[in-house]
């Protein structure tokens, strides 16, 4: 497919497996928070309700970071971001570790928190951007897979390997944060055998105007690039992607409720929501990137969204013992590892190349809406009439949101299809 954006002259392509070691640490901050921290906190008498405030105070830099996505276009090196953003996370979570031993330092481990989380926000976004210029197109499937096997698997290794590392090892949970700067340093490494992208001519002729004249230059351009996105035909359906209730896996938000149906002890929801989980969920992206090198990834996306309808029909069905709910939530998660596959090749591939940050991230945020409303609605499905019709609430919805992204899909095409005719025509 044909860039959005002037293409630099075309450079190496990057093995795809670079992205997944470049991406965890975004993944580590999350897990890290929401596992070891979490249960930190609890041990030093912090209320439930108190670390699930956190916790969720800890998603708004994820949906707002779209705001400065364009910094890493606009200026520095897409490297230079990445190793220093990435520097600055470690360093965040050993200041998260050290502020979470008490109470009486609730005011800095929450500011430190939100700096962390932005400064892994720049990480994962230099991260799009490199991905973005360094991939064949042909590649661009695999490159999604094992992008998000990195993000998913370093959220369960920034959660289990510093829980285990307190728990079992009796390491203090500053220990484990050193641990985890330790993994955000070897996260650099990949850097030496992934040189920068060469620059447009755009970005080659302001690099000899004025700064302020290149900084304005490179704005209207970067603006150009993402309306240039928008206006085409595969943008506009990836737009409208991001708000259906396709491929969301929301039900996999709520395992921990569930678990009670299914007769599941309190280590079989850490197994599913922990270790097994992040595994199926990491080898669900390899499958889902390898699925959309071999078929049209607006396609695969869609089968792979259809999955978890499925999936959702058969839980709901099924009979209700911690066998099934073991083996039925993993493959859940792997459909849903497949979805966030589905999702960054679809974006890949429409977002070309250019302001590739900035480009990426407007989506990705966007694709958090249907993931928050579709956990809110499942969650009042099943206060309301229980497991099974929450289930099959949630697989109704999906199939509604395919429709409508066919009829979106049918819509499109025939336009386009009138305006090429009236073009021949005249």
């Amino acid at each position: 497919m044909a860039s959005h954006s002037a293409a630099p002259h075309a450079s190496p392509s990057a093995p795809p497996w670079i992205f997944m070691v470049l991406i965890v640490p975004f993944g580590l901050v999350g897990g890290f928070l929401g596992v070891a921290l979490a249960y930190e906190l609890k041990q030093a008498g912090i209320s439930a309700a108190a670390i699930a405030g956190l916790i969720a105070l800890s998603y708004v830099p994820n949906t707002w970071k779209f705001l400065w996505a364009p910094l890493v276009d606009l200026s520095w090196t897409r490297r230079h971001w990445y190793l220093a953003s990435t520097l600055v996370t470690g360093l965040g979570m050993v200041a998260m570790a050290w502020f979470s031993r008490d109470a009486l330092h609730w005011g800095a481990l929450t500011v430190v928190m939100l700096i962390t989380n932005v400064t892994s926000t720049v990480s994962g976004m230099a991260v799009d951007s490199l991905m973005a210029h360094s991939t064949a197109d042909e590649e661009k499937g695999r490159a999604a897979g094992w992008f998000q096997a990195g993000n998913l698997g370093g959220g369960a290794l920034g959660g289990g390997l510093a829980l285990w590392l307190v728990q079992d090892w009796q390491v203090s949970v500053l220990a484990s944060g050193w641990v985890m700067a330790a993994l955000c340093v070897l996260s650099c490494v990949p850097l030496l055998f992934l040189p920068e992208p060469a620059k447009t001519p755009h970005e080659s002729r302001a690099a000899h105007a004025s700064v302020l004249a290149r900084f304005k230059g490179v704005l209207w351009g970067l603006w150009g690039d993402l309306w240039s996105v928008i206006a085409s035909r595969s943008g506009l359906l990836a737009l409208i992607v991001c708000f259906l209730p396709i491929g969301s896996g929301a039900v996999s938000n709520l395992w921990s409720v569930m678990a009670g149906d299914w007769h599941a002890s309190a280590n079989t929801v850490a197994l599913v929501n922990g270790g097994l989980g992040g595994l199926a969920s990491a080898a669900g992206c390899l499958l889902g990137g390898w699925v959309c090198d071999r078929l049209e990834r607006k396609t695969a996306y869609c089968l792979f969204g259809l999955l978890q309808v499925v999936l959702a029909v058969v839980m709901a069905l099924a009979p209700k013992s911690e066998t099934s709910f073991i083996v039925l939530a993993s493959a859940y998660n792997v459909a849903v590892g497949m979805a966030y596959a589905g999702f960054s090749a679809l974006v890949l591939e429409v977002i070309g190349r250019g302001a590739a940050a900035t480009k990426y991230n407007i989506m990705a945020s966007l694709s958090n809406v249907p993931i928050g409303y579709m956990t809110w609605i499942d969650g009042q499905a099943y206060d309301r009439w229980g497991m099974a019709t929450m289930l099959n609430v949630e697989a109704g919805i999906g199939v509604l949101g395919l429709l409508v992204f066919a009829g979106a899909l049918l819509v499109v095409r025939s336009r386009s299809q009138a305006k090429a005719l009236g073009a021949t025509a005249a």
